[in-house]
């Protein structure tokens, strides 16, 4: 093989020579082409997340750039110039890769990429204009790094009312509950809140805390004592005598009141104490007959003689007699049916025909009489009852009907319907 090589040389030294010459003008052009290709590159400076990468290309674009040094460039990264930039001498290219972080605005959740330094930025980028009042979470200066969790909270105003006091207050709440607790407002086991806790909250809510309590109230009443009437033999018929004044009673009732704000609303009894029984008035009312009286100017009555008429004299000094004998009698007496009636009776109004005033004098002696019988104003004495006065009127008060006055429902129910007798003292 040596030899059929060495057969085509011209000569053993001169074709040795050739090749040499051949081989390095071969070496120079191909440094002289290495050399202008070198030179032919354009210097491109690329700053990625604030570190300086210095690049030598014959790229002419920026995307170009890009895919000849293999980086992964995303859509939402920013580069400055632009992709389609075109490369020209020594040039500097701002590379912020993007980066994904999952926000949940007003609590939709969302993921987003960004190139945002800090998350006052990436609010910006979301066109969010926030307040000192909305809640953002991490602080706004929070570096932006891989898979950060972004909370907003817009805030907005509701009105609160409690204790008296209406505030308006700034809030990111979702409910009623959440508010109160982040408000430090405490609520009593009995206290209500409108609207209820459970309830969402926007800004058209009024929450009002009503302060509920329950309270013990003890009302002192009085007992109003009942009259009985027992008959008496040894007292002529119509006097009465006093056996026992009478008292009254007490009573303590305890209510449960309900407030609310301060209002009471409802109170229910729960307990009722005896604190003193009340005695009853007895009166005793005479039976015993009146014993027969003779007048002393009276005369026997002289058989029909011859003798003349009497004189007018003695005419005038019968009628003198009879006169007295009426006057002593007492005045006009009467048998009438009597009912009982007290001033808190069904459509009473308390207050008499003449304008006594029954609620305030419980124990006074009034009865209502048909005034065409018993004239308004007249003092009369009532069987079984005592003197009282003709001071009230009734629509079924007709006639020879009267109707008593007592204290208590109890004394009216006992008193029942009776027939009585009364005479009129003036």
């Amino acid at each position: 093989m040596e030899a059929n090589i060495r057969r085509f040389l011209p000569g053993n030294g001169s074709g040795m020579k050739l090749v040499i010459s051949v081989i390095s003008l071969i070496l120079f052009v191909g440094v002289i082409i290495y050399a202008v290709y070198e030179t032919t590159k354009a210097t491109v400076t690329v700053m990625v997340d604030e570190e300086e990468v210095t690049v030598q290309t014959h790229a002419s674009t920026v995307a170009e750039l890009m895919m000849e040094q293999e980086w992964d460039v995303n859509e939402y990264d920013h580069i400055e110039p632009s992709l389609d930039s075109r490369i020209d001498g020594n040039m500097l290219v701002t590379w912020q890769p993007a980066k994904q972080v999952a926000m949940t605005i007003d609590g939709e959740k969302q993921n987003v990429w960004t190139t945002a330094e800090d998350v006052e930025q990436l609010l910006a980028e979301q066109n969010i204009e926030y307040n000192d009042h909305d809640h953002i979470e991490p602080a706004v200066n929070t570096v932006i790094t891989e898979d950060l969790v972004v909370n907003y909270e817009s805030a907005f105003q509701v009105e609160l009312t409690s204790d008296g006091e209406q505030q308006g207050f700034w809030t990111t709440s979702t409910t009623v509950a959440d508010f109160l607790e982040k408000e430090n407002v405490s609520l009593g086991e009995l206290d209500r809140v409108e609207p209820a806790l459970e309830e969402r909250l926007d800004e058209a809510t009024d929450i009002r805390v009503i302060r509920v309590e329950k309270v013990t109230d003890v009302v002192e009443e009085t007992v109003a004592f009942g009259t009985v009437t027992k008959r008496d033999d040894d007292l002529e018929n119509g006097k009465e005598k006093v056996v026992n004044a009478g008292a009254e009673g007490q009573v303590n009732k305890h209510f449960e009141v309900v407030l609310e704000d301060g209002e009471e609303i409802s109170r229910e009894l729960v307990k009722t104490e005896t604190v003193k029984e009340s005695e009853d008035r007895i009166v005793a009312v005479g039976t015993r007959p009146a014993p027969e009286t003779v007048s002393r100017s009276a005369s026997p009555k002289p058989a029909p003689t011859s003798t003349p008429s009497p004189t007018p004299a003695s005419n005038n000094s019968s009628s003198s007699s009879s006169e007295s004998e009426s006057k002593s009698s007492g005045g006009r007496t009467m048998t009438v049916s009597a009912t009982a009636y007290t001033a808190s009776c069904s459509g009473c109004s308390g207050v008499t025909a003449t304008g006594i005033n029954l609620n305030n004098n419980r124990n006074m002696k009034v009865i209502a009489v048909d005034p065409s019988v018993i004239p308004l104003g007249s003092k009369v004495h009532v069987e079984g009852y005592g003197t009282a006065v003709a001071g009230d009127t009734g629509g079924a008060i007709k006639g020879n009907k009267i109707d008593v006055h007592v204290p208590t429902k109890e004394e009216a129910t006992r008193w029942g319907r009776k027939s009585v007798k009364i005479t009129i003292l003036d």
